[in-house]
């Protein structure tokens, strides 16, 4: 349907741009980054990943995990993605147009996409995907992405999102991983269960926390991904295991290597080590509903009580940097470049401590090495620099299988690994929203919830701006997220293996698009 039947607000992307509602970094043009060379098809290629659990599903409204992600980019379509330089780029939808306030965004969905059974994929599910995420019943992780969304309807081949107000960043937000393109199905709409996709590679195999095998979908839309014939994907979480099958030459990559041997494992010739910076991060996470850390004195007691430089040094060995207690990274567009760094402070803990009326604080930190590589050891570091302070804390070491889904979220005192999210408004709409599923300090701040709303309709790059530097502070002031460092991701290679020598820094391993991405040389 052309723009004039549409209705006058729509607007070219040409005119988003040109309003100052553009996406620093994020072309709406959907113009992505193509393979650096011709890449030869052929071979299997596996993977072992420090991350799964048994508990997993195919239900994406539970993923948590590395794993998780690498399966779904390999069987499922998104309508948008991240290319490798930051821009969005097209997938299910070919083209998008907003309205001139960017409260309507509509959605051209590319023709000729089948499932992997053969059934031409439409714009219906396209929204019933979507709609999966929304409403009352559901218990996503991505709800809170989508809490804005008033109505998805369809007007030819296309699919019609009616915000309830301005969002210059929801291209953007269909990018997160749960949002994934199904089939219909009898899961309120769509069927999840047989992991019927519409992606690169099709689905052999599922055994949860353990393994999964995928072979080529020949009938993909795009002909320029999906390389291997093949790809087995291990869950190997104990990092020895992990780092033997690679040396061995059982797998050809690993992820989440041992930084403090990383640089003699890069001494073996047949292995690469690549290390892109990014939004990752690493927390202790403090439930603000529960005493004490009900107490934003208690909370600032712990957030001096810890040497940051200490873990970046110990725990990294130099492959990240400092954090100060809030989610954005220094590469993000509204990172706040204004707020004063937390430095480690014990005589300004015993402060706190003493205004929340306790001559000492004693508190139990729960920790696994499938939080981060290294949880356990940081967790012991943040023992003896608090211990200056009259902070006792006790190192609870948790098994690592099952971590997410048995100490995640319920012990009031954890550590937690963040991938980051590509845009300030995902971050903060994930993960500390009031009301978000992942809120995993149930933090709520009526000001930061506030601005929230707020920021994501601003068109006004510094309206913005001055908003998320607000929100930033007051999530380090207020917040119960201890945020001391930024990781960056390090994954290890065996030779032979063309990855195009750009990698995306949205997620590890080239965002999580390996199996599309890479082949054998």
């Amino acid at each position: 349907m052309s723009n004039d039947t549409y209705g006058k607000s729509m607007t070219t992307r040409r005119a988003v741009l040109g309003s100052g509602a553009a996406i620093a970094g994020l072309a709406m043009t959907g113009l992505g980054a193509g393979p650096a060379r011709a890449q030869q098809r052929g071979g299997t290629f596996r993977v072992a990943k420090g991350h799964g659990n048994t508990t997993d599903t195919l239900d994406p409204a539970t993923w948590t995990n590395g794993f998780m992600l690498g399966l779904s980019y390999g069987i499922h379509g998104y309508l948008t993605g991240f290319a490798r330089d930051g821009s969005i780029e097209p997938q299910i939808a070919e083209s998008w147009e907003a309205s001139a306030d960017a409260s309507v965004w509509r959605f051209n969905i590319r023709q000729g996409v089948t499932f992997h059974d053969g059934m031409t994929l439409t714009p219906e599910h396209v929204a019933t995907s979507i709609n999966y995420h929304r409403g009352d019943d559901s218990t996503s992780a991505a709800k809170p992405l989508l809490e804005a969304v008033q109505d998805i309807s369809i007007d030819g081949n296309a699919v019609v999102f009616t915000l309830d107000a301005g969002n210059a960043d929801f291209p953007a937000a269909l990018t997160d991983y749960h949002l994934t393109i199904m089939p219909p199905g009898d899961d309120r709409g769509i069927d999840w269960r047989s992991g019927n996709g519409c992606g690169p590679y099709r689905l052999v195999s599922f055994q949860p926390g353990v393994l999964a095998t995928f072979a080529r979908n020949t009938n993909d839309w795009d002909q320029n991904r999906g390389f291997f014939d093949e790809v087995e994907m291990l869950s190997i979480i104990d990092l020895n295991a992990r780092t033997t099958a690679l040396i061995t030459g059982d797998v050809h990559c690993i992820d989440k290597l041992d930084l403090k041997t990383a640089g003699l494992l890069g001494r073996d010739p047949n292995v690469t080590i690549e290390s892109v910076a990014g939004n990752q991060h690493y927390t202790f996470a403090m439930h603000a509903n529960t005493a004490p850390f009900d107490d934003v004195n208690v909370r600032l007691a712990l957030k001096y009580g810890i040497n940051r430089q200490e873990l970046v040094d110990k725990i990294l060995f130099g492959f990240g940097s400092v954090g100060n207690d809030h989610p954005i990274g220094q590469g993000q567009r509204f990172f706040n470049t204004e707020l004063a760094q937390t430095e480690y402070d014990p005589d300004r803990a015993r402060f706190h401590l003493t205004e929340a009326g306790l001559d000492g604080l004693s508190v139990r930190l729960s920790a696994a090495d499938a939080a981060f590589p290294g949880a356990v050891d940081a967790a012991t570091l943040f023992q003896a620099s608090a211990a200056s302070a009259g902070i006792e804390i006790d190192v609870n070491r948790v098994p690592s299988d099952g971590y997410w889904s048995d100490v995640w979220l319920k012990d009031p005192f954890s550590a937690v690994y963040w991938g980051g999210r590509p845009t300030e408004d995902a971050m903060f709409t994930t993960a500390y929203a009031a009301d978000a599923a992942w809120n995993d300090t149930k933090w709520q701040n009526a000001r930061f919830n506030e601005l929230l709303v707020t920021a994501r309709a601003e068109l006004d790059d510094a309206k913005r701006r001055e908003m998320y530097y607000e929100m930033q502070a007051i999530v380090n002031q207020d917040g119960g997220a201890i945020i001391p460092m930024f990781a960056s991701y390090v994954f290890a290679l065996r030779p032979g293996i063309e990855t195009g020598g750009v990698y995306s820094s949205h997620w590890d391993m080239d965002g999580e698009r390996w199996m599309e991405r890479w082949s054998f040389a």
